[in-house]
């Protein structure tokens, strides 16, 4: 294959190895893996393909929203010298790594693929080269366009990616859409559910606050109290409010919805999500769920927790008025919700 690939490695248990006190990145990882890559070309024909480090490797678990476009700027630098790009990432937070990833480099005309292990490579069955040798075949097919998460043999939209499992290599689902692609015999990429083309819009936020977007959980019980003081940060700018079933929340909490609604009134985006694995809010089916709408809250649709935060950070970060975060959070921008919702 003639078609060049940046593997750009930020972290994560792919490059750790084990020692006294725990998992820890290793040195010389990138020589490592051109090395056992080169050992299975034969086998798979894969890209050609160039490895690149961050200066500080990131744990997923440690990972911040200020990091995001430290990745996204390593990818747009290099960006016209390659055809396609892998991203080497923990896999405790990379699906809300490929969720931003997708909202800063909306109208891209490249792969950008997402993968990791569950086990180091130099761990005895480790995962780890069979997600990256499908995740660089992927990246050098010029009929992606769109951030995409590979792992245990399948491609998924990066923004309807979630982390389902610790202890499985299936590790990872898009409950709410198809995988792109499958791997069996062959790899079968589903051209039909991928993104179309459109004009590349690429921002990368110098500065995310990290108080600006907080996640809220109904739970039975929830106290007024805590979502009052959670709600009253001045620096708040957005909620990504995770409610029971198709949108609901407790109606008779009379101080839980004054509570929301003063937030939306003082120009908080508040964006309503399920708390369900499979299916979407719909806002409009019971009173309960009627009521977040009349105080101006916002359906997320089948929008998941991990793309609805980095959207609302990336919305919040470009300095959009009020109402355009709002109506940008009820429409699809990268493909991260079903447009009907």
């Amino acid at each position: 294959m003639s078609r060049r690939v940046l593997i750009l490695h930020t972290g994560g248990t792919i490059g750790m190895e084990a020692s006294p006190s725990g998992l820890r990145p290793m040195a010389g990882f990138g020589a490592l893996l051109k090395r056992r890559l080169g050992e299975t070309a034969s086998a798979a024909p894969l890209p050609d393909c160039d490895i690149v480090e961050l200066e500080r490797l990131i744990d997923s678990a440690n990972l911040q929203p200020a990091q995001w476009p430290i990745i996204a700027g390593e990818l747009v630098r290099r960006w016209d010298a390659y055809d396609g790009f892998v991203v080497l990432h923990g896999t405790d937070t990379m699906a809300w790594t490929a969720s931003a990833l997708s909202f800063m480099l909306t109208g891209l005309d490249k792969p950008v693929i997402l993968t990791g292990a569950q086990i180091p490579l130099t761990a005895p069955r480790s995962d780890a080269l069979e997600n990256l040798e499908m995740a660089l075949i992927l990246a050098a097919q010029d009929a992606i366009r769109e951030v995409g998460l590979c792992f245990g043999r399948k491609l998924f939209r990066g923004n309807r990616s979630r982390k389902i499992a610790t202890d499985r290599f299936d590790a990872f689902d898009s409950p709410n859409y198809p995988p792109i692609a499958e791997a069996g015999i062959k790899i079968v990429l589903h051209r039909e559910l991928l993104l179309a083309a459109s004009p590349r819009a690429f921002y990368l936020p110098e500065h995310f606050d990290p108080e600006a977007v907080a996640v809220l959980t109904v739970h039975p019980g929830l106290s007024p109290r805590v979502v009052e003081a959670v709600l009253a940060d001045p620096k708040l700018r957005g909620v990504v409010l995770r409610s029971y079933g198709v949108g609901n929340v407790p109606e008779a909490d009379a101080r839980l919805l004054t509570a929301l609604g003063d937030a939306v009134a003082r120009g908080v985006t508040v964006v309503n999500t399920t708390q369900c694995v499979i299916g979407a809010v719909a806002q409009d089916t019971y009173a309960t769920g009627a009521a977040l709408a009349r105080i101006g809250v916002v359906s997320g649709g089948d929008t998941t927790l991990e793309a609805a935060f980095a959207k609302l950070h990336v919305l919040i970060a470009e300095g959009l008025p009020v109402q355009e975060i709002r109506s940008r959070m009820a429409e699809p921008v990268a493909g991260e919700m079903a447009a009907s919702s």
